[in-house]
């Protein structure tokens, strides 16, 4: 996977053969693994095998898949799927998602989320599968915050793949998962020295999670007030802000993943944000790519 890979809706955005054609750069770039999200976009599985279809030697990862977007069976047989084809380039991260997400947009129960999940996992290990099967074992991780689903992620996975995490989540989770578990958070960076436009960027991709209860509960644990998360006027503070998204020069960027590689990350998923919805960022991939070198 490198140390370094890409976390991007905006490949959904763009026509297939775009997002193949951009995939094939990334690869040539110097990355290793391209992370992909499901929720109102393209549907993962599909999206994975025509991405890895049109690469020689990219990991797609899935951050995440839902449980409650498919049966514990039809996860399985995607999964062994794209492991029997693709090998060790497929990376599947399973998520319990949230709430809004499981009722209104999957017509599922959200309840109970990690004894959900245990049972979900559960079902998947015991599903029929009599297609032709995977010569390796297939891989999975955990979309993680708390203990307890940290924990599960190293016992029922490769380990965890947080998201919307600063870096003392990271120093956490790593004591948590102990040393042989993968850690591979995302994080949010913005290309643009100006305070100002950089941290407008950077609220504008935030509202999508502040008030999110999984993600807010997460940060409060961390130490963070109501107030830091979401103040009166629903905007995350400055420090919040500063916390979560990486904004400034290259090397700004480039000391923020560092950080979380200090901190136990094996893998750190970097998610370019821009004031264009849609439009990829590829400059700033070309320019990430640069310092690739650097994380090895």
């Amino acid at each position: 996977m490198g140390r370094v890979g890409i976390w991007s809706f905006d490949l959904d955005m763009q026509p297939m053969a775009r997002a193949q054609e951009t995939a094939i750069e990334l690869e040539e770039l110097g990355y290793r693994c391209v992370w992909v999200p499901e929720a109102v976009g393209r549907e993962p599985f599909a999206s994975c095998a025509m991405l890895l279809s049109a690469t020689k030697h990219l990991t797609m990862a899935t951050g995440i898949a839902s449980m409650h977007a498919r049966s514990a069976m039809t996860m399985a047989a995607g999964w062994k799927t794209l492991a029997e084809r693709f090998g060790d380039r497929f990376l599947l991260g399973i998520g319990a998602s949230h709430q809004h997400l499981a009722e209104k947009v999957h017509q599922s129960k959200y309840v109970k989320p990690f004894s959900a999940m245990v049972e979900y996992l559960d079902a998947m290990d015991s599903a029929l599968f009599f297609a032709a099967p995977p010569v390796t074992a297939p891989r999975r991780v955990l979309a993680a915050l708390g203990p307890k689903m940290l924990k599960l992620s190293a016992q029922r996975g490769l380990g965890a793949h947080p998201y919307f995490v600063p870096v003392e989540h990271t120093v956490g989770a790593r004591e948590i998962l102990g040393a042989d578990a993968l850690l591979a958070p995302e994080i949010a960076v913005v290309f643009d020295t100006n305070a100002e436009t950089a941290r407008a960027t950077a609220r504008k991709h935030m509202l999508t999670y502040n008030r999110l209860p999984n993600y807010a509960n997460n940060l409060l644990r961390l130490g963070y007030s109501q107030s830091d998360i979401a103040g009166p006027d629903k905007l995350p503070s400055d420090k919040m802000v500063d916390a979560i998204v990486a904004w400034g020069t290259l090397e700004t960027v480039v000391e923020r993943i560092n950080a979380h590689i200090d901190a136990g990350a094996n893998h750190v998923s970097v998610q370019v944000l821009s004031n264009k919805d849609g439009e990829l960022p590829i400059a700033q991939w070309r320019e990430l790519a640069t310092a690739l070198k650097s994380f090895n």
